[in-house]
């Protein structure tokens, strides 16, 4: 186990500045090499502490434009043609590469694919489907996928 100093608020784990003690490959193969996180030895846990108001600012304005973002996409609805059978069922799937790509058409430049989250798994089907997006650690957007089927 490593003792760690988080950076950013991290799902499940803690808030910006908490010392955490995680799995030593989570810490650097993931929230190091991220940004998230420094080992939290003495001369980390006194820099962290000079420069907590300038991290706390930066989380601040994350969030912020997070929220921005949020409220002009929440409850916004997206067309996506797919190649379909007579019966509705797609040739393949919508996977959440397919609906960043139809974010960034949108102008949401910012979306990446895993900010996606698919309650029920890649669609299948033509129709309505509901997505979600977390844009931040604290912002989370539900938005709607319509699938139009186009027959071969």
């Amino acid at each position: 186990m490593m003792q760690i100093i988080l950076l950013e608020k991290v799902v499940n784990l803690g808030q910006l500045g908490d010392v955490v003690r995680v799995r030593d490959g989570y810490a650097r193969n993931f929230l190091i090499p991220q940004g998230k996180a420094r080992r939290a030895t003495q001369a980390a846990v006194a820099e962290f502490e000079a420069r907590r108001a300038e991290l706390e600012r930066l989380q601040a304005e994350k969030l912020a434009a997070a929220q921005a973002e949020g409220e002009k996409l929440a409850g916004r609805q997206f067309s996506l043609n797919e190649k379909a059978g007579v019966d509705g069922r797609l040739f393949g799937s919508v996977t959440n590469a397919n609906v960043a790509e139809t974010l960034h058409k949108a102008g949401f430049a910012s979306v990446q694919k895993s900010m996606i989250r698919m309650p029920e798994g890649h669609i299948k089907t033509i129709g309505e489907h509901p997505v979600q997006v977390a844009l931040h650690t604290d912002v989370l957007v539900d938005i709607t996928i319509n699938v139009v089927g186009e027959t071969a």
